[in-house]
């Protein structure tokens, strides 16, 4: 199973509102950038999108190490959320329907395919790769405000 490099970052021009996604996929000396843009829409929507169009974009199954600076993205992985949203029917700990299930439920999907680890970056600091998905995801934005 080759092994894949993944960064992603979304962004929102007021939240709902405008917003991008950008993503940085690297397969040892092949790198591949990707961004999108929904006009109305939330950060977290964004941030969901991007990982799920870069892990969407792999032609195979992949070992996946994927990088995020969303929180709300890694922890539902690394602490189980998602095994306690499903338990639950798709119901968070208030008993209220989970956010997003929409594309949880594609993003869930998309890790059955792959091996995916899930990383938490600081966001907005000295990763060149986190920052270069921001500036993806701003550009998306910027360009579709000026239309």
């Amino acid at each position: 199973m080759p092994g894949v490099v993944i960064y992603t970052d979304g962004a929102c021009s007021g939240n709902p509102g405008p917003g991008g996604w950008g993503a940085v996929l690297m397969f040892g000396r092949h790198r591949r950038e990707l961004s999108g843009y929904e006009a109305d829409t939330t950060n977290n929507r964004m941030e969901l999108l991007a990982a799920i169009s870069a892990l969407e974009a792999l032609k195979q199954p992949c070992l996946v190490d994927l990088y995020s600076d969303s929180a709300y993205l890694v922890n539902a992985w690394q602490r189980r959320w998602l095994d306690g949203w499903q338990r639950n029917g798709w119901k968070n700990a208030k008993k209220q329907p989970v956010e997003n299930q929409d594309l949880w439920q594609r993003l869930l999907a998309l890790a059955q395919r792959h091996r995916v680890v899930w990383h938490k970056v600081k966001g907005h600091a000295d990763n060149p790769y986190n920052n270069r998905c921001d500036e993806l995801a701003v550009a998306e934005v910027k360009k579709h405000q000026n239309n």
